[in-house]
Formats: C-alpha cells, structure tokens, sequence
C-alpha cells in the first residue's frame, strides 16, 4: 500500500462515527421495538422460575401421575421424568409469554393448565396482568378468566393428593394468600397500568387532534389572507392601471407631435404588461373562490363623484344619478357598493371605450340598488384590442354582495349595451348605527 492509500485510509470518516450511521440510530429502532424485548427478556429471565414453579409443591393430577410412572422405573428414569416435564413447562410459558399482547388467550390457557395439572400457579400472575394491562375493554372476558384462575387456585389446595391440604383452616389460609399474590395483586397492577396507559394514549391523541385542528385553522387565515390580497390588488391596481391605460390611449391617438405619440405608445404597451402580470399573480394568489374573503377597507358612497371624475378626465361620458332621499349606510355596506361601481366602470372601460356610462344610486326604503349600464359601441367604432382581464371581477362583485346579503344580475342588453345590477338589503337600525358609525 503506497502512502497515499495509507493517508485516505487514515483520513477517511469512519462508518461507526458517522452522523446518522447504525450507532446513533439503534435508539429508535429499540424504542419502536420495546413492547417485543420486554417480551423476550422476560420469556427468557423467567424460564428459570417456571421450571422450578413446576417441579415445586403442591402436586396436581399430573404431578402424581409422574411420580407412578417414575416409581415404576429407575432412579435415572425419574429424573429424566421430572426433568422433561420441569424445562417443557417453563418452555410453554416462555413461548406464551411471547404472544401476551397480541394473544392473550394463549398465555391464559397455559397458566390454567398448567395450576389444574401440576399445582403451578406464578404463570396466573403474569396472565392476569398481561390480560388486565393490555385489553382493559374486554371487562366480560376478564371477569371469566379471572374466575377461572380462582377456581384453579382453589383446585390446587383442595386437590385430595395434596398432603399440605388436609386441615380446613390451612386450606381457606393457603388459598387466600396465593390467590392475593396471583390473582388480586396483578389483577389490580394490571388494571391501574392499563388505565394509565389509555388516559396517555387519549392524551397523545387529543393532542395530536388539537395540533391539527390548530393546522388547518392556519391553512384557512392563509387561504383567506391571500384571497383578501387578491382581491384588493383587483379593486385598486387593476383599477388604477386601467385607468393609466387608457389615458396613454386617448393621448397616443390626440397626440400633437410624434414623440409625444410614441411615448403614449409606450405608456399604453407597459400597462398592459403590467395587468397581464397582475391577472398571472391573482391566479396564483386566489387559490379557490369558495374561500371566505374579509371586506376591504377604504372607499365609500361618498367617494363616488371622485370615482366619476377620473374616468371623465380619461375620456369615458359618465354620469352619476341618485334616486331617493340619500342617507347614510353601514361602512360596509358602502364599500361594497363602491367597489362595484368602480368594478363595473373598469369593465365599460375595457369592453365598451368612449361609450356613455349611466350610474344609478337608488336609496329604498328596505334596500339600495345599484345600476351601472352603458351604451353599445357604435358600429364605426375602430376596433381595439382590450386590456388583459383578471377573470376574477364578476366573481369578486358576487361574493362582496353576498357578504353584505345582497343579490347581483349581469348581461346585455338587446342593443349590445351592458348593465351590472345589484340590490343590497338596507335595515333600518343598522342605518342609524351606519350613520352614527360615520
């Protein structure tokens, strides 16, 4: 090996210390493993106690029926005897214990026969508990089981081969005390254990229930803070640049000189990129129209002449007319009827330039109604091509009226002309409270 394979090899990061290598990671893969070690360790830490539990005293059915069949053969015989029934009762638990979460039938069923036919009775102890700790719902079937397990201790000391069982007061003693060490004791351990693991199983779930709800309550203040942008770049650049638009045009067309004309011209084609940009990012920041926008701020009934002017002074013949007896509204309601006027006025100026534009204000006694129509292009009209549309202004007129309680209508006339109508519930007490508001 030259000295540069010896320098990679002594500057090479080994594999054990590496961050994220098997070392670090054996953590994890025990903890998510931990319920199937505990079950080995003790499969395995407690055969010991299992042999000698069933080799100990008292005798069963079994038990006297191996010691018959040992007394017919040798020495060697009976231990050999004795020595298969002690390792193959141990390996029954052992095995059992093995399967205590997901079958616990089977660890019962063993520990049962295991005290009717040898007198063994620590495995009852680890039955119950398992049973009692890790199925708390199965109350029926551990009342059953628990039973059983009495009778079987019963049984052990009431066998009549037992020679330790022959005094009535020895019996009740012996039975009560091993039935406290394994069946009352690991019954009662069990049942705290597994009610403490489903009060923090409940715990981790609510938690995880309150964290997600907490999620998606985030999800809808984005969704709805987006939308609430959305539609405010809608109402107000839109609107301004609209209104930029079509001044270049009018000045591109009535220019005195060239330059003049050429600078229009650029005017016009750079407002024009600028809402194809615009429609490109109200695409992607209104993610669906069902989502629940917040009213916007600003403009009222009261800014509407102003509203007027600048499309006059753009070169649009708009007129203004109020019908009724002119009060004041709530500042929601007459935001929301701003902002379809100024949404209607940028769709004439868009679709129908230089025609005449009619807006209507009628105050009723229950409702407002707004009209905005215009009149049909001429048929010598040069024909132009519009500004871009976002797609989304008829959409956003009808969720504000539907915010407010209102209905909104759109269509053309016979003629070729256009009217945007709405009509807006006007309560009485919430006048006053508008008007004091104001």
């Amino acid at each position: 090996m030259g000295d540069d394979d010896r320098m990679a090899d002594d500057t090479a990061p080994r594999r054990s210390f590496r961050p994220g290598a098997w070392p670090p990671r054996i953590g994890p893969w025990l903890w998510d493993r931990r319920h199937q070690c505990a079950d080995w360790a003790l499969a395995v830490g407690l055969f010991p106690i299992w042999a000698v539990a069933a080799a100990g005293l008292p005798d069963g059915p079994l038990d006297t029926l191996a010691n018959r069949v040992g007394d017919v053969g040798t020495t060697v015989e009976a231990t050999l005897l004795w020595m298969a029934i002690m390792f193959g009762c141990a390996t029954a638990v052992s095995l059992a214990t093995l399967f205590r979460r997901s079958r616990p039938a089977i660890l019962l069923t063993v520990a049962a026969a295991l005290a009717l036919g040898f007198g063994t009775s620590p495995p009852i102890a680890l039955a119950l508990y398992s049973y009692a700790s890790w199925f708390i719902h199965r109350r029926l079937s551990l009342a059953v089981w628990t039973a059983v397990m009495v009778l079987s201790v019963i049984w052990i000391y009431a066998y009549p081969g037992d020679e330790d069982g022959g005094g009535a007061a020895g019996l009740v003693w012996a039975t009560a005390l091993v039935g406290f060490m394994v069946i009352a004791f690991p019954l009662t351990a069990g049942l705290w254990v597994g009610t403490r693991r489903q009060l923090v199983d409940n715990l981790h779930e609510r938690a995880e229930r309150l964290e997600r709800e907490q999620y998606l309550l985030a999800e809808q203040a984005i969704t709805g803070e987006r939308t609430r942008i959305a539609r405010e770049m809608h109402d107000i650049v839109a609107h301004r640049v609209s209104l930029m638009v079509l001044h270049a045009g009018g000045l591109e067309v009535s220019a005195p000189d060239t330059k003049t004309g050429e600078a229009a011209g650029l005017i016009r084609t750079t407002g024009r990129e600028a809402l194809a940009e615009l429609r490109e990012i109200l695409g992607v920041l209104r993610s669906s129209d069902d989502a629940e926008p917040p009213t916007a701020p600003q403009p009222v009934l009261a800014d509407l002449p102003r509203l007027v002017g600048q499309w006059r002074a753009a070169g649009m013949p708009v007129e203004l007319r109020t019908t009724g007896t002119p009060r004041a509204l709530p500042p929601r309601l007459e935001r929301t009827a701003y902002r379809m006027v100024q949404e209607a006025l940028t769709n004439a100026g868009k679709h129908a330039p230089g025609c005449p534009v009619t807006v209507r204000l009628g105050y009723g006694r229950r409702d407002l109604e707004i009209v905005v129509a215009n009149d049909p292009l001429p048929d010598t009209a040069p024909i132009t091509e519009p500004p871009p549309a976002s797609g989304y202004g008829l959409a956003g007129l009808r969720e504000r009226i539907a915010l407010v309680g209102g209905t909104l209508s759109a269509g053309s006339f016979p003629d070729g002309g256009w009217q945007v109508r709405a009509m807006v519930p006007v309560d009485a007490e919430a006048d006053e409270d508008g008007g004091a508001a104001q």
